[in-house]
């Protein structure tokens, strides 16, 4: 609950337009008297980032009011669901923060109920059953100039359409052979009005109600009723769902049962991103990544695999606010979210992704120092920890330029820099192979500035993050970039679709890269931001013991003040 001491006035119009509404319903007189959310995902597939701002908003409403939230799974499709899916929508929900408490229901818990409520409407003459076929339903429905045509089965009396619609849930009729239909109005400008199915054959075996079932009920008829028998105060849904609330309210007036309130918001969308579910199945099953989990999808379970916090993604929603227009994010308000949150909780380790071996020609061949690092510069709670150094180091390949330009303050030959934590190094000469390649770098260090100052108060503009070569851990990091290499994805190349707009880069592995000693025995799922190289987690899966594998999170390029000047 907010404490915030803002005035009314500001109060008001600092709120989006579902808290001023929530907050109309609940003023004194009024008879809304709690705020009761859900989130109601369909268990046939991953959640993705799109998803999140729908559970920050559902959970977040009833945790701000003091209300309820629940977790519902809307199974109605046998055929594309599985219990994986409906596992990790619960981890997903849970690791995003949301707590549904006791409140876990599944919408096949109600199939006998809605099959109750089909039957009186089939009664109250406001269902049939209908025989034409997908098609010919399709052909009836009309366009959005032209209105549609009646079925020919729209006038069966009421006990012919009972009759009908048992033998269906009987087994008598193959799928596709019959369906049962509200009964509406075939003009209504609205398609959705136009007689919708309500009921269809599938003889499935169901994941939850196994074989007991062959009709299923359509999501439009299952998912207001679902809402009422919960006591749903709040149908908070995206705004594809908008052209559906005449139905949704229809179908609930129709019964006189319980009647939450609908309201449509704004889904989020992303650049570089799809967010179709569809389409992330089939980058999945075509093999363009390596699973849901793939660190490259925006798939909940594939930003946790790559090192994106709960709390980084729930600033992102709260960022973006809550709005009735559509509109596509920008990527990088996304890698804010994360380096934001990272920045302060993640310890700093120096490792090398690029090694380039350094022999510190005059620095004792039998010496190794234990040096003090800090393990966060803003934060002394962190502590310190010690790094080794000695004669044979290694640096970043790109940290050194043989024909440097004169604003390249990195290594050069006759160049001093600093190292991170350790002294100043002056490069002295260069070893190539055969090949004319930079294999090594020979250079001296000045034992006066221990710490990496100099005492005589000379400026030396660079520094360089390093690991003793002797002592380095072997990592394999892993560098991910955009999935897709345009804005825009789902804009392919004339004739093409958006695989064609696949990033062939979006994954670089670095196997031979180098750290500091301890990051060997890095635990699975932590996070570090390597000094000058960015934010990295250990991969949960990928990783073994003593042979890590690092992902990198987010870069360190500050990105958000390039946007803030956009605006």
């Amino acid at each position: 609950m907010s404490t915030d001491s803002t005035e009314p006035e500001e109060l008001s119009a600092s709120r989006n337009f579902i808290q001023q509404i929530v907050d109309a319903d609940l003023a004194p007189g009024n008879s809304t008297k709690e705020v009761h959310t859900r989130f109601p995902p369909e268990p046939n597939g991953y959640l993705h980032i799109g998803h999140a701002k729908s559970i920050c908003l559902n959970y977040g409403l009833a945790d701000e009011y003091d209300g309820k939230f629940n977790l519902r799974f809307d199974d109605t499709n046998p055929t594309k669901e599985e219990q994986e899916f409906v596992d990790s929508i619960i981890e997903d929900v849970r690791w995003l923060g949301a707590d549904w408490e006791d409140r876990l229901y599944f919408a096949s818990d109600y199939f006998d109920q809605l099959y109750q409520w089909a039957e009186k409407l089939i009664l109250q003459g406001q269902a049939f059953v209908c025989d034409l076929s997908v098609d010919e339903m399709r052909e009836h429905r009309g366009t959005l100039t032209e209105p549609g045509r009646n079925s020919p089965h729209r006038d069966r009396t009421p006990e012919e359409n009972l009759d009908l619609f048992r033998r269906m849930k009987g087994g008598e009729f193959a799928e596709g052979e019959r369906t049962l239909r509200a009964k509406i109005d075939m003009s209504s400008s609205n398609i959705n009005l136009r007689d919708p199915v309500l009921y269809r054959i599938k003889h499935a075996y169901h994941h939850r109600t196994e074989n007991k079932w062959c009709i299923y009920p359509s999501y439009d008829f299952t998912h207001g009723q679902s809402d009422s028998i919960e006591g749903i105060t709040y149908s908070i849904c995206t705004l594809e769902f908008e052209n559906h609330r005449p139905l949704y309210d229809w179908l609930l007036d129709a019964l006189g049962i319980h009647h939450p309130r609908q309201i449509e918001f704004a889904r989020l969308n992303l650049t570089y991103a799809v967010m179709s579910k569809r389409k992330l199945l089939q980058l999945v099953n075509e093999g363009h990544v390596t699973g849901w989990d793939d660190p490259r999808m925006l798939t909940l379970c594939g930003l946790r695999r790559r090192g994106y916090t709960p709390a980084s993604i729930r600033a992102l929603c709260a960022r973006i606010g809550v709005a009735k227009v559509n509109s596509t994010i920008d990527m990088a308000w996304l890698e804010d979210a994360v380096r934001s949150d990272l920045n302060e909780q993640a310890p700093r380790a120096m490792a090398v992704l690029n090694p380039l071996k350094v022999i510190i020609e005059n620095y004792p061949s039998d010496t190794v120092e234990q040096l003090p690092a800090a393990n966060h510069p803003q934060k002394p709670e962190f502590g310190v920890r010690e790094v080794p150094f000695s004669r044979e180091i290694y640096v970043e390949r790109e940290d050194f330029m043989e024909e440097a330009p004169r604003k390249f303050f990195r290594l050069s030959v006759g160049r001093e820099v600093r190292l991170r934590y350790a002294y100043l190094i002056t490069c002295t000469d260069v070893v190539k192979d055969d090949s004319g390649n930079v294999v090594e770098l020979r250079c001296t260090y000045d034992p006066a500035t221990k710490g990496g100052n100099a005492p005589d108060g000379r400026k030396v503009k660079g520094t360089i993050h390093w690991v003793s070569a002797p002592h380095a851990a072997d990592l394999e990091v892993r560098l991910y970039d955009h999935l897709f290499q345009t804005e825009a994805p789902e804009q392919g190349p004339e004739g093409g679709g958006f695989l064609d707009n696949l990033n062939p880069n979006s994954l670089t592995c670095l196997p031979s890269a180098k750290g500091e000693p301890t990051l060997a025995e890095a635990d699975p799922a932590t996070h570090f931001q390597f000094e000058r190289n960015g934010y990295f987690f250990t991969d949960p899966v990928a990783s073994q013991p003593g042979k890590p594998v690092f992902n990198r999170t987010a870069t360190l390029r500050d990105t958000w003040a390039k946007l803030t000047r956009k605006k």
